[in-house]
């Protein structure tokens, strides 16, 4: 049985820090790209970074390019996003998801986290 557990969400004023941990288990995570998303209330989910299966590639999304870091640790089974200069608009639920290729679109992720609520006040 396939598992992702998020972690590491909370209230931050903005231009602090959170890191995010997507913890992964039930099949080989080495052999997974692994993605983050976000929804806020209203709002449709959106692609927030992503990483290759090996970690050798990463691709963020434009508004959170040069604060975000995505990062994997194959041998912990474990995925990372670190999210520096927190801005209000950042607010929102943060999903980690897995598949077999790298996408940008959440609809072609096979698994997903229960998600960890990020709240940055102004």
């Amino acid at each position: 049985q396939v598992q992702l557990v998020e972690s590491g969400g909370g209230l931050v004023q903005a231009g602090g820090s959170l890191r995010l941990a997507c913890a992964a288990s039930g099949r080989t995570f080495s052999s997974y790209a692994m993605g983050w998303f976000r929804q806020a209330p209203g709002k449709e989910r959106e692609f927030v970074a992503a990483i290759s299966s090996s970690g050798g590639s990463t691709y963020y999304t434009d508004s959170v390019k040069g604060r975000f870091t995505i990062s994997r640790d194959n041998a912990k089974n474990m995925t990372c996003l670190q999210m520096n200069s927190l801005k209000p608009e950042d607010t929102a639920v943060y999903y980690c998801a897995d598949r077999r290729y790298l996408s940008f679109d959440w609809r072609g992720y096979d698994y997903w986290g229960q998600g960890t609520q990020v709240t940055v006040s102004s």
